[in-house]
């Protein structure tokens, strides 16, 4: 899997309970347009690829999301969901590069961004092709209290 990049807002939602990595529902977009980590905020500040040929605006769901210690008192937590894709239909879907993940539950800030996936180049899906996401072992991103 591509390195994950954090926003920096993404802390902030965190510790002030905007973003609840245990019960929120979370969501991947597709994007060509090079996301600011130190900028954008929510969802809005996103250029997503063009509706279309298998890709809808918004994105797909994120399915077993998890929020756990990697280890009883590791003071590691990890932010997993199962592996995620999108299937290319009725022609070519448009080039991207980045994924980006956000929370859709809030409603003030809405759709606050987590993070994003680059891919180091554009990547065209033919008719019929399908690129999926596999999250592995360590999950999307981690937490270490010391």
């Amino acid at each position: 899997m591509a390195a994950f990049v954090q926003f920096h807002e993404f802390g902030r939602y965190l510790g002030d309970g905007t973003i609840d990595l245990d019960s929120d529902t979370f969501r991947a977009v597709l994007s060509n347009v090079a996301p600011t980590a130190a900028t954008d905020d929510t969802l809005s500040d996103i250029t997503q690829i063009a509706n279309g040929n298998g890709y809808t605006t918004g994105g797909v769901t994120l399915g077993s999301v998890t929020w756990t210690e990697t280890g009883a008192g590791s003071g590691i937590w990890a932010f997993s969901a199962a592996d995620f894709s999108w299937t290319a239909t009725g022609g070519a879907m448009a080039q991207f590069r980045y994924i980006v993940l956000y929370d859709d539950t809030p409603i003030s800030p809405a759709d606050p961004l987590l993070g994003y996936l680059d891919y180091g180049s554009g990547l065209t899906l033919p008719q019929d092709a399908t690129f999926t996401v596999d999250i592995g072992a360590n999950g999307i991103t981690r937490l270490t209290v010391s």
